[in-house]
């Protein structure tokens, strides 16, 4: 039987027998390389900081000027006091003031917006943000550590409790993760020594991006979910190559030396190994357009991982298996099921018997998962991100609650005039704005000078300027918002920030052509995320579909094959998508009802949708490989299916159980995106895999190997004829 091999497999047979005669070399340059990538990924939680949800756009530009030219806050933490006297909060602030860690504290005793008589909260002001904001949440939390009913929360305070929670969460998933992971390879190999050689290059590859990350983070700002979902994303798919390569190299070791079955499983597993990390790293390159730091952060490391995945499945791996040589079947603890294939094959064989029942049952099944996906609610997370055990979050919603601050959001308004707005033409001109804004339904106050003077006309203004005991009062609140020819006002509307009306609001104001406005605040930082998302998602989607599709049709030579491959996995992540809904937004198995992340859909879609070709590549690439000396698209079916079908499940389990890990975890989003990789990846090897792939090969025929253009593998029955008698 002569091995297809193609031409991607003559283009690595320099390569190969470079890394069967430098192994050792090889060898010795991953431990150094590990252990300085070990010094710099140990470094890696403390450059972490912010969720990462930053784009470089107009409300950032606002919140810098006010901060800069009209004296308000670039930083501010708040302290809850729940069941404390007036005495204990007094007490408690004068302790933190002698810290000189504030620029201003403003205490619940002088500001009754502030205050009830159970629950009070004061604020923190920091006129400059903190280089080093974690120790400043460590150093005021261990000024009342031991006080029951006093609380920290905030920004600073929300991201320092999600950046220690990422690292528990981290070794909680990998706990669950990897003995499961441990005990699918035994399953895979049937012995110790294989079964550890994929951990080996599976830890070397994470520890390695980590520490490329770690040198990345000293300049640049990376953001606390890069530190779970880099290495979920780099265990699972180094595993996976890791056990793609180790199962063909074992095949081929059958038949073969060592050093020939080293050479043939570059060939043929690496040039697999290659496509699919190339589909992964389209999905991830995709995600750069959309100019938001997370997405960008997670693409930049999820495309190190994936380069580091494929670079030390093609170099450590083999270099590993050539030390071990016949070690490789050392520490055997269950037998070599030969007839496991024969299983399988009687599957296959069940399933092309009855393609079109089968594509309809899997059909069906996944259009019911999809129904969920239309009632999806998407939004940015906060302070739900971290779970309800954690006091920063209980004690911020009870404050949220018991002041209504969840019912209303604050808008700064920045309006700019040629000749500014100290004169008679400007003093009316602010006037006219503010009657607009006032005038809004969903606008609950406007502070201006008039508002906050209540003094009602440009005129009786001016009059009162010219009163020096008057003027003395009133030019303080002039100065404090103007400056040359800016005004501030600052909105306050009849909507939380994260709400659709709300971001509605200052999409229309931002658009006006009355006046030249700059606009900042809540509402303005969640619009500017999703039109960010919304103006990119149509040409992120393109790159990875029309990439994907040009990348299988070099692969397999088929106009068919990439087309069936694209519109199944939409189908499947559109299933996926929906099953998220019914979990966490439903709420069940445990959860309360709740909203998926922003990123979830984007972030899910990108990964997946390379990840799931990886098995694609796997599967087809044997089917070809049939087909390219049978040309009997039954038996080239049949057979690929028996012959991955094991591996292919298995490394389908280990990416499930590693991504599924994170279900236990608390930091919600990355929770999301643990499940959904992982429910994905479980409709992709068992309905579409296993299911859908085999019935339409079948139903499709030898029209699957079909190419109008260039030379494909479709023969018509007279060649297949005269191709035997040859």
């Amino acid at each position: 039987m002569t091995q297809y091999i193609g031409k991607g497999g003559t283009t690595l047979l320099p390569f190969a027998k470079f890394v069967t005669t430098s192994y050792k070399w090889i060898l010795a340059f991953w431990l150094v390389f590990f252990g300085i990538m070990t010094y710099f990924a140990i470094q890696l939680p403390g450059l972490l900081a912010g969720d990462g949800f930053r784009v470089d756009g107009e409300h950032e530009k606002v919140m810098k000027i006010i901060s800069e030219d009209f004296g308000l806050p670039a930083e501010s933490l708040l302290i809850v006091f729940d069941g404390k006297t007036d005495a204990e909060i007094d007490a408690t602030l004068e302790r933190l003031d002698t810290l000189h860690i504030a620029s201003e504290i403003v205490s619940p005793l002088a500001e009754d917006a502030q205050y009830t008589n159970d629950l009070s909260y004061a604020l923190l002001h920091f006129n400059e943000a903190p280089d080093n904001m974690p120790q400043v949440v460590s150093d005021i939390r261990a000024s009342f550590a031991k006080e029951e009913g006093i609380v920290l929360t905030g920004g600073g305070a929300f991201e320092h409790d999600v950046n220690q929670a990422s690292q528990r969460d981290l070794m909680t998933a990998e706990a669950i993760g990897l003995p499961i992971a441990i005990i699918v390879l035994l399953f895979a190999f049937g012995t110790i020594v294989a079964s550890f050689v994929p951990l080996i290059v599976g830890i070397g590859t994470v520890v390695s991006t980590l520490g490329v990350m770690g040198i990345l983070g000293n300049q640049v700002e990376l953001s606390i979910f890069v530190l779970n979902i880099v290495p979920m994303l780099g265990l699972a798919l180094s595993i996976d190559f890791a056990l793609l390569f180790i199962s063909r190299y074992r095949e081929e070791l059958k038949k073969q030396s060592i050093v020939d079955s080293i050479i043939m499983t570059i060939r043929t597993a690496g040039r697999s190994i290659i496509f699919s990390a190339i589909c992964v790293f389209i999905g991830l390159g995709a995600m750069l357009l959309i100019r938001v730091d997370i997405f960008m952060n997670i693409a930049v490391g999820g495309m190190i991982v994936v380069g580091m995945a494929v670079i030390s499945s093609l170099t450590l791996l083999p270099a590993v298996l050539l030390v071990l040589g016949e070690r490789i079947h050392k520490g055997r603890l269950l037998k070599d099921h030969t007839e496991d294939a024969n299983g399988w094959r009687k599957f296959a064989n069940g399933v092309i018997k009855r393609p079109v029942t089968i594509a309809l049952v899997a059909f069906v099944l996944l259009a019911i998962a999809v129904i969920p996906v239309r009632n999806m609610e998407l939004t940015i997370p906060q302070i739900d991100s971290l779970p309800e055990s954690f006091d920063t979050r209980t004690a911020f919603e009870k404050m949220q609650e018991t002041f209504e601050l969840d019912a209303e959001s604050t808008v700064y308004i920045l309006a700019e005039r040629e000749g500014g707005w100290k004169t008679t033409e400007g003093l009316n001109a602010m006037k006219t704005l503010q009657d607009q804004l006032t005038e809004d339904s969903l606008v609950k106050d406007v502070s201006t000078i008039f508002t906050l003077s209540g003094i009602e006309t440009p005129a009786e203004w001016e009059n009162r300027l010219k009163v020096p005991p008057l003027y003395d009062q009133l030019n303080p609140l002039l100065k404090e918002l103007t400056d040359t020819n800016r005004l501030l006002i600052p909105v306050t509307l009849r909507a939380a920030g994260s709400s659709n009306e709300a971001q509605d609001w200052v999409r229309d104001w931002s658009a006006t052509a009355d006046w030249n406005l700059l606009i900042g605040g809540e509402p303005r930082f969640n619009q500017e995320i999703f039109d960010e998302i919304a103006d990119h998602i149509v040409y992120v989607l393109l790159i990875i579909v029309v990439s994907t599709f040009f990348i299988l049709l070099v692969a397999f030579r088929s106009l068919i094959i990439p087309i069936k491959a694209i519109l199944m996995n939409i189908l499947g992540l559109s299933a996926t998508f929906g099953i998220l809904v019914y979990i966490f937004q439903y709420g069940h198995f445990g959860l309360h009802p709740g909203t998926v992340a922003l990123i979830i859909p984007v972030i899910v879609f990108s990964l997946v949708f390379g990840l799931s070709m990886d098995y694609e590549v796997f599967l087809i690439s044997r089917m070809q490989e049939e087909f390219s000396y049978s040309f009997d698209n039954d038996k080239s079916t049949v057979e690929g299916l028996a012959t991955t079908s094991k591996v292919i499940t298995s490394a389908a389990l280990i990416m499930i159980v590693l991504t599924g890990a994170f279900a236990f975890t608390d930091v919600m989003p990355v929770k999301q995106i643990g499940v959904g990789i992982a429910v994905a990846v479980a409709i992709d090897a068992t309905i579409i895999r296993l299911l859908l792939v085999p019935s339409l090969m079948k139903l499709f025929g030898k029209w699957n190997w079909w190419l109008p253009f260039g030379k494909g593998l479709y023969r018509s029955n007279s060649q297949i004829s005269r191709g035997r008698e040859e």
